[in-house]
C-alpha cells in the first residue's frame, strides 16, 4: 500500500500513460521461449525434423495492460498463447508469473495457478461441450478447484452470465440454443469465474460476424476496467488490435520482429514486415483511401517453419534485404524508448549495418501498388477542388466501436 502511495505522489505531474507504463509491476515475463513440434518417421518413430512454431521469444506483460500479438497465419501466435498458459509444455526458455518460475511445473503444481491464468479460445462452437448446460460449463472451474463462492455456485454463475451481457435465465439452456456471439460470451464468463489475473484471448472475435465483433471487443475492454484484468490478445485484425492494446508485438515465423506501444507502431512502423501489414488494412471510406500510402504486396508464401531461412527470416520477402540479412540474424533491440525492432535496415530509423547493397532478388520480392484516387460521387461545383482528409488513422484502418448491438438477451432465432 505504501509503495502505491509513494508512486502516485512521485508521478503526480506525469501524463497518465507514461506514469502507468513506468509504475506497473511485471505480471508475466518470457525469456527465450521455444516450442518445437517433432516430426517422426519410420517404424522406430525417430525424429527427423521439427516444426519450429515458436523459436525464441522475449517480452513482458505488466499488470493491467493489454499486449496485442499480430502476424500472418502460421507465425506461432496461438502456440505462444498456449505455451504461456501451460496448456502445452515449452521446449525451452523461461516463463515467470508474478516473479515465480512456472516453466517446469507439472499438471498438479499448475492447478492452483489456473485460478490466476485463464484462456479464451478462438472457436466459440468447439470450445463448449454440446452435452452440458450453460450452468454446468460456467461452473466447471469451481468444481475443478473445489471452490464454493459466497451465495452458492448457481448464484455466482448467474451473476457471471449477467456480467457478460447474458440473462441469468440461460442457466439451464444448451450451447446449440445460442448464437456465435453469445457462445463467446459464455466462454468469457467461464474464463472469469475464478477472478484470474491474466487472460490470454486467442483470436476471440475472428470466428464471429463483423457486426458482433465490436460488441465482444468492447465487452472485454469494459471487463478489464471493471475487474482490473491483464490481457494478451492474439489477433490478425489490426483494427481490433489497435482498439484494445496498449502495446503490440508483431510475429513472423516464430519470432517477434517488432514490439512497441500502439501509437508508435501505427504511426512509425520500423520493421518492413510491419509496414507491409499496415498497408494491407482496408480503408472503407473512398475519400480517406485516396490519402493513404501505397499498398505493399509481398510475393510468395511464408517459408516453412520446419526449415526457416538463415539470418533474418523475413529476408526472402523483403525489399530491403542485403547480404548481411541472409547470414546475420538481427536481435530484438530498442531503437527508441519503448520501441524494439529486429531488423538490420529498419524503416524510419538509421541503418544498423550501413553501406550494404540491396540484393538483386529483393526487387522482385514485393510489388508496390500506388493508391487509386477516389472518384467523388457528388462532383464539386466548377472552380472548387474536392477536399481530401488528412492521413489520421489511415494506417490502422477503421475503428472498432459502433456496430449492430448483440445484447445477448436470448437464444438465436
Amino acid at each position: 500500500m505504501s509503495e502505491t502511495t509513494n508512486t502516485d505522489t512521485a508521478g503526480a505531474g506525469l501524463p497518465r500513460q507514461a506514469k502507468a507504463a513506468e509504475d506497473r509491476e511485471v505480471l508475466l515475463k518470457v525469456e527465450g521461449l521455444v516450442k518445437h513440434f517433432p516430426i517422426k518417421k519410420g517404424i522406430l518413430q525417430r525424429q527427423v525434423a521439427a516444426v519450429k512454431a515458436v523459436d525464441g521469444l522475449d517480452f513482458e506483460v505488466r499488470k493491467g495492460e493489454t499486449l496485442g500479438v499480430v502476424g500472418e497465419s502460421g507465425c506461432g501466435k496461438s502456440t505462444m498463447g498456449r505455451v504461456i498458459t501451460k496448456l502445452i509444455e515449452p521446449t525451452g526458455g523461461r516463463i515467470e508469473f508474478e516473479g515465480r518460475d512456472i516453466t517446469d511445473l507439472k499438471t498438479g503444481a499448475m492447478r492452483p495457478l489456473r485460478r490466476d491464468i485463464q484462456m479464451i479460445f478462438q472457436d466459440p462452437y468447439g470450445s463448449l461441450n454440446p452435452r452440458h448446460t450453460i450452468g454446468s460449463i460456467v461452473s466447471a472451474p469451481f468444481r475443478l478447484q473445489g471452490v464454493t463462492p459466497e451465495g452458492g455456485v448457481k448464484k455466482k454463475v448467474q451473476d457471471l452470465l449477467q456480467l457478460v451481457g447474458l440473462s441469468p435465465e440461460h442457466f439451464n439452456r444448451y450451447p446449440h440454443e445460442f448464437s456465435g456471439g453469445q457462445r463467446q460470451r459464455i466462454g468469457i464468463a467461464r474464463a472469469l469465474a475464478l477472478n484470474p489475473k491474466l487472460v490470454v484471448a486467442d483470436e476471440p472475435v475472428s470466428a464471429l460476424d463483423v457486426s458482433i465483433q465490436a460488441q465482444v471487443v468492447n465487452l472485454l475492454d469494459d471487463l478489464q476496467n471493471e475487474l482490473g484484468l491483464t490481457y494478451v490478445i492474439i489477433a490478425h485484425d489490426l483494427s481490433v488490435v489497435r482498439h484494445v492494446s496498449d502495446r503490440i508485438a508483431v510475429m513472423y515465423l516464430g519470432k517477434i520482429v517488432e514490439l512497441a506501444d500502439r501509437d508508435s507502431l501505427y504511426k512509425t512502423p520500423m520493421h518492413p514486415y510491419t509496414k507491409a501489414l499496415l498497408s494491407a488494412v482496408p480503408v472503407p471510406d473512398p475519400k480517406r483511401r485516396a490519402a493513404r500510402s501505397e499498398r505493399i504486396l509481398l510475393k510468395g508464401d511464408v517459408p516453412s517453419p520446419i526449415s526457416p531461412p538463415s539470418g533474418c527470416r523475413f529476408h526472402t520477402r523483403c525489399w530491403k534485404a542485403t547480404e548481411a540479412c541472409t547470414t546475420l540474424e538481427p536481435p530484438l533491440v530498442t531503437l527508441k524508448t519503448g520501441h524494439q525492432v529486429a531488423c538490420h535496415h529498419p524503416e524510419n530509423a538509421p541503418d544498423r549495418i550501413p553501406g550494404e547493397t540491396v540484393l538483386a532478388t529483393a526487387r522482385d520480392a514485393v510489388e508496390i501498388v500506388a493508391p487509386k484516387r477516389a472518384q467523388d460521387p457528388d462532383p464539386e461545383p466548377a472552380g472548387t477542388a474536392a477536399e481530401v482528409p488528412g492521413d489520421s488513422g489511415n494506417a490502422a484502418g477503421p475503428q472498432v466501436p459502433g456496430a449492430t448491438e448483440d445484447t445477448g438477451d436470448g437464444p438465436k432465432e
